[in-house]
């Protein structure tokens, strides 16, 4: 049976912006038609309003959500062992194990929901119990075992039926069975006549005839007249006395409380933890929706397939997802400034100085030769507006203007009419929480030991960027927790009036605001005219400033 294919994860920053989520979609599409394996959008954080709208607008479905690339059981070896059911016999299961070459063996019902699982060591308790005489009855077995487990013939009885009370008895003669057989016993005996009549006699349950012997039409009358079941067995009386206990049920002797169990999406490093405790050799898998498909040992764990990962929009390894460390990073897509971050060996690291990360892979579409469908070029086209402001940010490129061009002639869109409308989109606070506000597109920046955090929103008026200051100013000692970093500044851009009303919170913050900008700050804020992009015009000089203050 072919193995599945791994997927590839292709995925934005936290804290997701359009390009961060439209970028994967695209590219995604892009490598799938490429057909080299098989690749995944993913989002690392929740949907803006402006990404919203415009995945609606081209009725294209979020990606999933993804914030930790750590492996999971999912990304180790399972061994595929198929479920047993509970009724299985254990001496059925010990087989098994024996042919499997496993100790433990997971019961199951129709629907592969776990029951119980049992080991070895629980078969070899089982047998080695001697004095339990009453074990098929206190098991409830099935007459259906007891003939498989002593590849027997039942000539009087119902295979269906099930062992409700007596114990195991072997029958030697009649003077020995006379006060000792009890009614509904099952009573092992040779092929002497009058032991046979005897253990129906005294009321047995069951008589076992061993090696092979053939049993008397009189016996079968007085059989049948006395309700006794009649079952012959080709082994001799020893191996049947040893063999018959073992037909008791698998449900018996399992373990059904206080299961060690794992789920497929149980990181890797917990698992590792819960084994090093225990002295289990094999556990079970339950899949994503907690049905049973496999188990795992601790040798499994040496072997870990780390998740692979294309990162687009991003770089650095602060706005990644967690577990970065521990994936496989396959190729990086971006045009921001190169951050500190370490591969395990040499990837495909494309980063051009454009104003969009979609304005690179639409590029790399007319690279392969590959047509830009028309719901692609929209997610492509609104990815460019968003993080060129519409050609208004200084990180614009004509090259952007001109891709943003042809994609809106594939989509169908008239850029200034759809770009409002999606910025506005974006700036509308209706329901939302301060929150939710600022960390929609939060970014964290370091270089040495400088490191801060930086939102930002677009407002199409003043009066929405007003609205967005009343709600976003008293939050700012929250967020400033909340991001973990010394200091935070929040971008207020009037995409209009081509400003930025900055708002800070942190120590030193009000101090490299002025050193960064010269400008007059109050009450937490400072107006920065002509400043619209994070990138190329707030970033640099708050570095810089902060640097500056450190030396």
């Amino acid at each position: 049976m072919p193995k599945t294919r791994r997927k590839v994860n292709i995925i934005g920053h936290r804290n997701p912006d359009t390009d961060s989520i439209c970028s994967a979609l695209a590219y995604t599409y892009l490598k799938n038609q490429l057909g080299d394996a098989v690749y995944e959008a993913r989002r690392a954080g929740q949907i803006n309003r402006e990404t919203a709208f415009v995945l609606k607008h081209f009725g294209v479905e979020p990606p999933r959500l993804c914030t930790d690339v750590s492996p999971q059981v999912k990304d180790i070896d399972i061994r595929e062992q198929p479920g047993i059911d509970k009724e299985m016999s254990i001496r059925a299961a010990w087989s098994m194990m024996r042919d499997t070459e496993i100790d433990t063996l997971c019961a199951i019902d129709e629907d592969k929901e776990l029951l119980g699982l049992i080991t070895v060591k629980d078969i070899a308790n089982a047998n080695m119990d001697l004095f339990d005489t009453e074990v098929l009855a206190k098991s409830k077995t099935s007459y259906k075992n007891v003939l498989s487990t002593l590849e027997g013939e039942m000539l009087l009885g119902d295979p269906d039926a099930c062992i409700t009370s007596g114990r195991i008895f072997i029958g030697t003669s009649p003077e020995i069975m006379d006060g000792a057989v009890n009614p509904g016993d099952i009573v092992l005996v040779s092929n002497r006549y009058e032991v046979q009549m005897c253990a129906i006699d005294c009321g047995a349950g069951a008589i076992v005839v061993c090696c092979g012997s053939a049993v008397p039409r009189t016996i079968l009358a007085r059989a049948q007249e006395k309700g006794c079941i009649v079952i012959t067995t080709p082994f001799d009386t020893y191996a049947a006395a040893r063999l018959i206990s073992t037909a008791a049920p698998v449900r018996h002797f399992m373990r059904s409380k206080n299961l060690l169990e794992f789920s497929v999406n149980t990181a890797v490093e917990d698992a590792r933890k819960v084994m090093a405790n225990v002295r289990h050799r094999y556990f079970p898998i339950l899949d994503a929706n907690g049905k049973y498909c496999g188990v795992i040992s601790r040798r499994n764990l040496l072997n870990v397939h780390r998740k692979q990962v294309i990162m687009v929009d991003h770089n650095e390894r602060g706005q990644a997802v967690d577990g970065l460390e521990q994936a496989e990073i396959l190729e990086i897509i971006d045009h921001h400034r190169l951050g500190a971050l370490e591969t395990a060996g040499p990837v495909y690291f494309r980063n051009e100085p454009v104003g969009c990360t979609a304005t690179i892979i639409s590029r790399m579409y007319e690279e392969h030769g590959i047509e830009i469908p028309p719901q692609i070029a929209g997610l492509l086209l609104s990815a460019i507006l968003s993080d060129t402001l519409m050609f208004r940010s200084p990180t614009s490129t004509p090259l952007d203007q001109h891709i943003a061009e042809k994609l809106a002639r594939i989509a169908g869109e008239e850029i200034p009419t759809y770009a409002e409308q999606m910025f506005e989109a974006g700036a509308d606070l209706t329901g939302r929480t301060a929150d939710d506000v600022f960390f929609s597109d939060f970014k964290v920046f370091s270089r040495g030991d400088a490191k801060f955090g930086v939102g930002q929103a677009i407002y199409m008026t003043s009066n929405s960027r007003s609205a967005a200051e009343a709600l976003i100013t008293p939050f700012l000692p929250e967020a400033l927790a909340q991001a973990g970093v010394p200091m935070v500044f929040f971008m207020c851009t009037d995409m209009r009036a081509q400003a930025t009303d900055l708002l800070f919170c942190g120590q030193q913050a009000e101090e490299i605001v002025r050193s960064a900008f010269h400008v007059e700050t109050k009450n937490g804020k400072a107006v920065l005219p002509g400043v619209v992009s994070r990138k190329k015009q707030l970033i640099p000089p708050l570095m810089a400033a902060l640097q500056a203050l450190q030396a």
